[in-house]
């Protein structure tokens, strides 16, 4: 028995996905999330699949505490360590405003206060000479100051150490010294890119995340030992690959975005299973809604990201799967304004006390409450009968809450639904168009246990053609966590033109990061047979700002084509913005290398069917027309038979999700259980 387990603990139900890779059996489970212990959420969703601990070989696990504790601001007591002279980089920040008519605009208020920001007499030039050596005995005197002021963690971030670290190796040594068991991170450590701004605010957020993210990896751990787990235990980081907890614990800053990025990995595996390369994930959850663009088969990774929005947040210079990500989920809280509108999100019900509807104390009408108000839910069949929703607790919340608009029941959550869904339409423009591309060239890949609710809306509001519902949609993002393989991102800043560039030295930085990554995956259990190394550089137009990444080749590197090298950045220049300045010179700004480590057995991705009386029965829907429900026949989707075409109006049922069909709208079942649905144009 070879048992493949993963968990994703979202904003409001932990999801299990569990499959036997002998056999292909596959299971899945969801469990309400548990905030006072986000662990016990994950060993009940074992409970439900019926799956002992000691019997998992491989479980890979995905958890919002990271993002959690940053966006709750409830992290450790850090402190800051930099150069003499740039004490107030991290506080400053950058000087351009993101809202330039919002008078009331602030930046993000810092993770360290400039209390227990300490400057050290130290300084390297950029070309590498040494300005200011730092001594030993200095570098003990500021340990000792930071020691004194209560840091818990530390970070470490010294000018123009991404390309010389040595002098931030010295004050590791002075702070380990001094501060035994404190969250100690070094920029250097955490990415080797310049702009100094960037690489404080990374740095800053490893450490000030790092202890809780520590202890609790600690204890998950120490919690599947007690039950018998002998088995392999791997992260989800935001770039989509996992690795282990000992580097997990190192650098957590990693672990941010783990949980949507699974969906973006295995909407990738099953596009290409049924020939869509071209695909817009949408993935909406209790909490969320969550949107990725697969372009030719590829996952976007973008080399950072904020924590917060764009502009206003705190920026972290790490690769990640880019993902826009919204406050519309099941679980969003419609309001009214001071001026009497209606609002959806971005406050959310969650877990506890979760929906008015889930009849656990809340008080406050979610979009899930519109949803089972307006028959779109089946009470009776919520998480496969599981759960039963009160349907007249949620008018009562509809009512009591909204009564100030005078409007039915049925307008209410009709329109709380429409806002949703216009939300959700801006920010799948905002993912496509906004990056250049045109969605009616895409597929709509529908996940999450509200994805396939509001597919259609979202889809005929873009035009997007076609919508695809996957194999267990409502723990899709847990599915894609047994799909990725182990993941290591290198980078080193090289600025240099491109006609000048001196090949085999970037020979030799490629082959020191290759050596790094050879050394992580070999102490991950990965074997030398199984290690894939990708080599790309951050390339631009001189007096650029920005670079935009190139796919490189050892062969390339080897036979110095530059030629080839300059074609293909005028070419993704061309493809991103629609021109390409061909007459400019280019120059190289970052190498990057990544080490991927594929050592585990994956399972096919499909959906088990029966064909047994898919047909269940019909029920009253309210879709576009306030004044009368729609007659809508209602299927099991584990009873479909292959081939099947069903046409809308019609409901899918299944344990984890339901897929809405509009008048027009056709589905047919593919060979692995897909739902292949063609979208109705009015």
């Amino acid at each position: 028995m070879a048992l493949s387990v993963s968990v994703d603990i979202g904003g409001t139900f932990t999801d299990l996905f569990a499959v036997d890779i002998e056999t292909g059996e596959v299971v899945s489970a969801k469990s309400l999330t548990t905030y006072d212990d986000l662990s016990r959420g994950v060993f009940d969703c074992l409970g439900k699949a019926g799956i002992a601990a000691g019997s998992v070989d491989t479980l890979v696990h995905g958890s919002t505490i990271a993002i959690n504790i940053a966006i709750e601001r409830n992290g450790a007591q850090a402190a800051l360590v930099v150069t003499r002279g740039t004490r107030d980089v991290y506080q400053i920040g950058r000087g351009g405003r993101v809202q330039p008519y919002n008078v009331t605009f602030r930046q993000p208020k810092p993770f360290v206060p400039r209390n227990r920001i300490f400057e050290v007499d130290e300084r390297y030039f950029a070309s590498g000479e040494v300005l200011t050596p730092l001594t030993r005995a200095h570098a003990n005197a500021v340990a000792e100051d930071v020691a004194a002021s209560g840091a818990e963690a530390v970070a470490v971030c010294f000018l123009h150490s991404y390309a010389y670290p040595d002098h931030e190796l010295i004050m590791g040594e002075a702070l380990r010294e001094a501060m035994p068991g404190a969250h100690i991170s070094l920029s250097h450590e955490i990415v080797r890119e310049y702009r100094e701004y960037e690489r404080t605010s990374t740095t800053v957020m490893n450490a000030y995340v790092g202890p809780r993210c520590r202890d609790y990896l600690n204890q998950i751990e120490q919690a599947l030992v007690t039950r018998g787990f002998e088995g392999h235990f791997l992260i989800m980081q935001s770039n989509g690959g996992v690795i282990s907890p000992e580097i997990a614990r190192r650098v957590p800053v990693t672990m941010m975005e783990s949980g949507p990025v699974g969906g973006v990995i295995a909407s990738a595996h099953l596009g290409s299973a049924v020939d869509r390369g071209n695909l817009i994930t949408f993935d909406m959850g209790g909490t969320t809604a969550k949107m990725s663009v697969i372009h030719g088969g590829v996952t976007t990774i973008s080399p950072g990201y904020y924590i917060g929005h764009p502009g206003e947040g705190h920026p972290t210079m790490l690769p990640v799967v880019d993902i826009v990500e919204i406050g519309a989920g099941g679980g969003s809280i419609a309001w009214i304004d001071d001026v009497g509108a209606l609002h959806v999100g971005p406050q959310s019900a969650s877990s506890t006390p979760g929906p008015a509807c889930y009849a656990r104390g809340g008080e406050n009408p979610t979009v899930t409450d519109a949803n089972l108000v307006l028959g779109r839910l089946n009470p009776s069949n919520f998480l496969g009968g599981g759960m039963g929703l009160d349907v007249e607790a949620a008018r009562v919340a509809l009512v009591g809450k909204l009564g100030a608009l005078q409007l039915e029941p049925i307008a209410l959550a009709s329109g709380i639904v429409k806002l949703a869904v216009a939300s959700m339409v801006l920010a799948v423009r905002g993912i496509s168009v906004e990056r250049g591309y045109d969605p009616r060239d895409f597929a709509l890949m529908a996940q999450g246990g509200n994805g396939p609710l509001h597919a259609l809306e979202v889809a005929r509001e873009l035009g997007i053609r076609e919508v695809l519902v996957p194999p267990m949609p409502g723990v899709f993002s847990a599915v894609g966590m047994l799909l990725a393989d182990i993941r290591h991102d290198y980078v080193r800043t090289h600025q240099t033109l491109l006609d000048e560039a001196d090949f085999e030295k970037l020979r030799d930085i490629f082959r020191d990061m290759e050596e790094d990554g050879r050394a992580t995956l070999f102490s991950e259990g990965v074997a030398p047979v199984d290690m894939e190394f990708r080599l790309s550089a951050d390339l631009r137009y001189v007096n650029q700002e920005f670079s935009l990444p190139v796919d490189l080749g050892f062969e390339q590197l080897l036979s110095v084509d530059r030629a080839r090298i300059r074609a293909d950045y005028d070419r993704a220049h061309e493809d991103r913005f629609g021109h390409a300045g061909k007459d400019e010179q280019v120059e190289i700004v970052n190498l990057r290398l990544v080490a991927i480590g594929n050592r585990r057995r994956k399972a096919d991705l499909k959906q088990a069917v029966h064909g047994d009386g898919a047909l269940t029965g019909r029920r009253p829907v309210w879709l576009h027309d306030e004044r009368k429900p729609v007659d809508c026949a209602v299927y099991q989707r584990d009873r479909l038979t292959l081939g099947q075409r069903i046409e809308g109006p019609a409901v899918i049922e299944e344990t984890n999700s339901t897929t809405l069909l509009w008048p027009g709208d056709v589905a047919d079942v593919l060979e692995n259980g897909t739902l292949l649905v063609k979208v109705y144009e009015k």
